[in-house]
């Protein structure tokens, strides 16, 4: 056997793990950017995506932060009413609070509606009008009884953070349709941020580009902050102090090829200029007849925020954003400015859905008369249901229920009708069990993409929306 010196044998260590190293950098760059199946490293359609033909083009979403009481709104149980105050045995329950209470009824009056007879209550006068249009799932159900991490499932598919959102996920696929404005719009609540804040629209491990970008409708001001040239400044010192940022920033992205933080940034600059000229068209409401004014409610103070926001989103989606996401509900306020009914629910369900009721019902109907409803697909979702039981002995709110809440989708490629079935009281489904991982798998699916392929390789894991689970929901296919 021949002998090795101590300086030879730190050679070939060195230029070994080097070897090593330069494996695993290029295995890395070339699988961080790959969508399972396809054969080009760019995201996007250049990779052949979708993976086959979409019925829907855009996504309009919105999210109700605060758990909406299922058996208030969209799932009718007349048996409440029979057993209200009756203890419940035997049901499972994980209440937030701790406090369980008796059967309470619905505070709220329910009808039927349409030519399909939907059940539905009395809080949504306007929204009854589309009833033969949505497709209601009464099965879901959630893993979580905290709004935080639930609110976080519904987004993003996981829990935990640092998981990418939805609307992320249909960027990083499917690319934009439009240079001038965002792929992934989001129109936070006039009010406030959900719980979670920005994890709520964030690329996770995705590339950074892909985070959803929120709008300014907490005020008065623009949508964008204004990026204009200070005064002051001459035309000289401007260039000279812009060739010097180029300068770092190219070196510095050389530096480091595998860091797309700072490209992310710059990109978001350029955007951010795009939308100086672009965002202020897309504002400008006067363009708007009074007609569609006023069916959206501009005219009325206690409904104007959230209608703004509601003609914003269909501005955008018919110029070319692919994703927008809308939240009605922050995280705090007093009193609460979302749906979680704790204290008192027929006040607190009560004023959310006076909000919402006329504006959005608006927006579905200027949807259809635009054309646009064949090609989007509407997505009105919540964190978890809330329990057929009051919280607590003697009150007159309901607890968070995770086992048994609904939902509903429209639009393209959808069947309006119902899926699932909850038993007599709305504790649990007894048919048509639904996960939101099978809910995102139908979301994917009406966009062209097979959820079990559409992946990112992250730390090791090839990485879903849909994590390790999921089934499309066939029987809501048209």
């Amino acid at each position: 056997m021949s002998m090795i010196n101590r300086r030879l044998w730190l050679d070939r260590m060195g230029t070994g793990t080097g070897g090593v190293a330069l494996a695993w950098l290029l295995a890395r760059e070339n699988q961080a950017r790959s969508v399972s199946g396809g054969g080009n490293t760019m995201p996007g359609p250049e990779i052949g995506l979708p993976h086959f033909v979409p019925k829907a083009k855009r996504v309009l979403h919105i999210f109700h932060p605060g758990g909406i009481s299922h058996v208030d709104t969209f799932d009718y149980k007349p048996e409440l009413a029979k057993q209200a105050g009756k203890e419940v045995q035997g049901k499972k329950m994980e209440l937030f609070f701790g406090q369980p209470g008796r059967i309470m009824k619905s505070p709220f009056g329910f009808k039927q509606y349409g030519q399909s007879g939907t059940w539905m209550s009395d809080i949504f006068p306007n929204l009854s009008r589309h009833a033969d249009d949505l497709t209601f799932l009464h099965g879901m159900v959630a893993k979580s009884a905290n709004h935080t991490p639930a609110g976080f499932q519904m987004n993003t598919g996981f829990v935990q953070s640092g998981f990418p959102a939805m609307g992320s996920w249909v960027q990083y696929a499917l690319g934009a349709e439009t240079e001038e404005l965002p792929a992934f719009v989001v129109l936070p609540d006039p009010r406030g941020l959900p719980a979670g804040g920005s994890i709520n629209w964030s690329s996770g491990f995705l590339p950074a580009t892909y985070q959803g970008v929120p709008l300014q409708t907490g005020g008065k001001g623009p949508l964008v902050d204004n990026l204009e040239v200070p005064g002051g400044i001459d035309a000289a010192s401007r260039k000279g102090g812009l060739g010097l940022l180029e300068t770092l920033n190219t070196s510095y992205a050389a530096e480091r090829p595998l860091d797309d933080t700072l490209r992310a940034r710059i990109r978001s600059y350029e955007m951010a200029g795009r939308l100086q000229t672009a965002i202020p068209h897309v504002a400008d409401l006067s363009g708007e007849s009074k007609a569609v004014r006023s069916l959206y409610g501009l005219d009325d103070p206690k409904v104007e925020p959230f209608a703004r926001n509601c003609l914003l989103a269909r501005r955008m989606l018919e110029r070319g954003v692919r994703f927008v996401q809308m939240f009605h509900g922050g995280a705090f306020g007093s009193p609460r400015i979302n749906w979680d009914g704790h204290e008192d629910l027929r006040e607190n369900h009560t004023t959310q859905s006076a909000v919402i009721d006329r504006p959005f019902s608006a927006l579905l109907a200027d949807l259809k008369a635009r054309g646009m409803w064949e090609d989007t697909l509407i997505l009105w979702t919540t964190e978890f249901g809330r329990t057929p039981i009051t919280q607590g002995l003697g009150a007159s709110g309901r607890d968070h229920h995770p086992f048994a809440f609904t939902i509903w989708m429209a639009g393209a490629g959808l069947k309006p009708g119902h899926h699932g079935v909850t038993d007599e009281l709305g504790f649990a489904p007894v048919d048509g069990r639904t996960t939101i991982y099978d809910f995102h798998a139908t979301v994917l699916h009406l966009l062209g993409l097979d959820h079990t392929r559409l992946s990112y390789y992250s730390n090791g894991v090839k990485r879903r929306l849909t994590d390790v689970h999921g089934e499309v929901i066939d029987p809501i296919l048209a």
